[in-house]
């Protein structure tokens, strides 16, 4: 194979570091696109391409990352991973794209995130790690360690099934469109967060709203806003997850992920920031949530 495709049958391996790195799509194509250009220009002929060109990406993530950190600080309220629509050849891999677990990779430094990715999503193996990301093998494997740990204490013990899924989604679709307050609120965990990300350019909350009772009156307090618009909400997929992708006129305005551990909705994550929206497709089952709506399927 010509050097063309042998990095076109790696392309999927990179954008999913990449993205899983930056949490951001647009981020990860143009990483993607910067690795080719140095795969064309190098004159190295390496053993495994694949590690070569998963070397190059990772060590422009670190780059990308460490400078991001600056911008998001200043910010305009939380920052959420950019959302992505699940296709079937990442199922299989749809842990590592939950909102809930590219949020949780936000605790971790540039590196640790790297060598934590590399080895526990990608398996890779340390010494090849240790060559990525320009530490020793046993740097390595500490970081991999310790990120591990911090994770763990914070990552979900069983994912819901399919009928789960699909059980708490028509709840909560038939909750809302109902008005049913105290049926939403026991919906959520006691302890869970809702975070909404707008970036400034549309209204959302600046802080997170934590607990049941905060985010179910939160929720019917937009639902009460907007009555009137002729707004569309579709029921679909999003980073491996149940989503309500909410469109005007065929354009989507807003995402929400629910993030279910044991049967209850643990994390709420709301994407209004129209730069993080461009992606998005309509597909899945569209519904109304003005009260004695019917579906529109």
């Amino acid at each position: 194979m010509n050097r063309t495709e042998i990095f076109n049958e790696c392309r999927p391996l990179l954008m999913a570091i990449a993205y899983r790195m930056l949490g951001s799509r647009a981020d990860a194509e143009d990483a993607v696109q910067e690795t080719f250009i140095r795969w064309q220009q190098s004159n190295e002929e390496p053993s495994s391409p694949k590690a070569f060109l998963s070397t190059i990406i990772t060590r422009l993530c670190i780059d990308q990352l460490r400078s991001a950190r600056a911008q998001r600080e200043v910010y305009v309220g939380p920052w959420l991973p950019e959302p992505v629509m699940t296709e079937e050849s990442t199922v299989e891999m749809a842990e590592s794209l939950t909102m809930a677990f590219l949020v949780m990779l936000e605790t971790l430094t540039p590196a640790e995130r790297a060598a934590f990715l590399l080895h526990d999503v990608f398996d890779f193996d340390y010494p090849e790690i240790s060559q990525m990301i320009g530490k020793t093998e046993a740097n390595s494997r500490q970081m991999v360690f310790r990120a591990r740990e911090r994770l763990t204490k914070r990552r979900r013990r069983f994912e819901p099934t399919r009928e789960e899924t699909e059980r708490i989604t028509t709840r909560f679709i038939e909750t809302t469109r109902n008005g049913d307050l105290s049926g939403l609120m026991a919906m959520f965990a006691e302890d869970a967060v809702m975070t909404s990300d707008g970036g400034g350019k549309a209204r959302a909350a600046l802080k997170p709203v934590h607990g049941a009772d905060a985010i179910a009156r939160f929720l019917m307090g937009v639902l009460k806003k907007n009555e009137g618009w002729d707004a569309v909400h579709t029921l679909t997929e999003v980073n491996g997850q149940p989503a309500f992708l909410t469109s005007i006129s065929g354009q989507p305005i807003a995402v929400m992920i629910l993030d279910i551990q044991d049967g209850v909705i643990q994390n709420l994550f709301i994407i209004v920031n129209p730069d993080k929206l461009r992606s998005l497709e309509l597909r899945g089952r569209s519904f109304s949530l003005d009260q004695g709506a019917r579906d529109r399927s």
